[in-house]
């Protein structure tokens, strides 16, 4: 595999090439075709799940409350984030088709975030929409109605542009003094900062947005799961404490599934650790593709209305049809 050319400027740097390179699954390049399989499944259930959460809340008004709005955009971003990796994991898949155009890598790259910083930033909503529901029950439907989520999903809409919007145009200008090969199977903005010369301000600008959403949003998050330990350790019945620990289980399995094997990537990244390219590659996948996919199942089995009106609905079309 060739690196591809970059055109050389007075300093010694490189300009932005016409294309980067994708690392795909190591082993797989001779028979790319096999992993297609998984990877369209795996996209076809994620779709499939979350469309279902986003048809039965769109439909049913008595899920037209706060906390299913939240849940509304979760899946809406888990969407987005598979849709916007399936081009180039289908490509390496299909064709072994490693170069990408730097246009396209670009764009790809800001969905990729925006949508990663939706999730993170719904899933802090989520934490804090939980905190309150335990920490002050009674003042609950006054402090988070509905007028408040519209607010929270403006928030994030502006929060997700704003951050990423400026980085298409610092990394296109940015000067590079590293080959353009990327170590994933997508373009991420952290992957290409690396690539660039020292003090460039792109990449100054991308460590500036990983710190500032994927940093602060576990560490606010745990903060409001502190709070909820603490009123539960005061609940003087078992079973309260384990209803409440309830409402929170499906939403505290995502976040893990969600942070824990980006933490994990960002130490290896950070620290060099010495692992085979294999399991960098697929802890990425992980990171990725299975927050979109699990996530369905997780509010739909352990959210008793969601898991309600979805059998309603699919019944009373089979009785309609029969």
């Amino acid at each position: 595999m060739s690196t591809f050319p970059t055109q050389a400027t007075a300093n010694g740097s490189t300009s932005m090439a016409p294309t980067f390179l994708l690392v795909g699954m190591p082993g797989l390049s001779a028979v790319p075709s096999w992993w297609t399989i998984p990877l369209i499944t795996v996209y076809f259930l994620s779709v499939l799940g979350n469309g279902t959460i986003l048809w039965i809340i769109a439909l049913e008004p008595t899920l037209h409350r706060p906390m299913y709005f939240v849940l509304f955009l979760l899946s809406v971003s888990d969407v987005g984030l598979a849709s916007t990796l399936m081009p180039t994991l289908l490509g390496l898949a299909l064709a072994d088709a490693h170069a990408v155009p730097a246009s396209a890598c670009l764009l790809q790259m800001f969905f990729v975030h925006v949508f990663s910083v939706m999730e993170s930033s719904v899933l802090l909503a989520m934490a804090v929409d939980r905190a309150l529901a335990i920490c002050r029950p009674l003042h609950y439907p006054t402090l988070l109605n509905n007028g408040d989520i519209n607010k929270i999903g403006l928030a994030i809409a502006s929060r997700c542009l704003g951050l990423h919007l400026p980085l298409p145009f610092l990394l296109a200008h940015m000067p590079y003094c590293h080959p353009q090969v990327l170590t994933h199977s997508y373009c991420l903005h952290p992957d290409m900062a690396r690539l660039a010369c020292p003090g460039a301000w792109g990449a100054v600008y991308s460590f500036f947005v990983v710190l500032s959403a994927m940093g602060l949003d576990p560490l606010l998050i745990f903060f409001s799961y502190g709070l909820i330990g603490r009123v539960l350790q005061s609940l003087g019945s078992s079973e309260d404490r384990w209803k409440a620990c309830q409402t929170c289980a499906a939403h505290l399995s995502a976040v893990l599934l969600f942070y824990v094997p980006m933490i994990l990537l960002a130490l290896i990244d950070r620290l060099r650790v010495p692992i085979p390219q294999p399991a960098h590659t697929l802890l990425s996948y992980v990171h990725f593709l299975l927050p979109p996919l699990v996530n369905p199942i997780l509010y739909s089995v352990k959210m008793k209305e969601i898991r309600e009106r979805i059998i309603k609905r699919l019944y009373s079309r089979k009785v309609g049809c029969a």
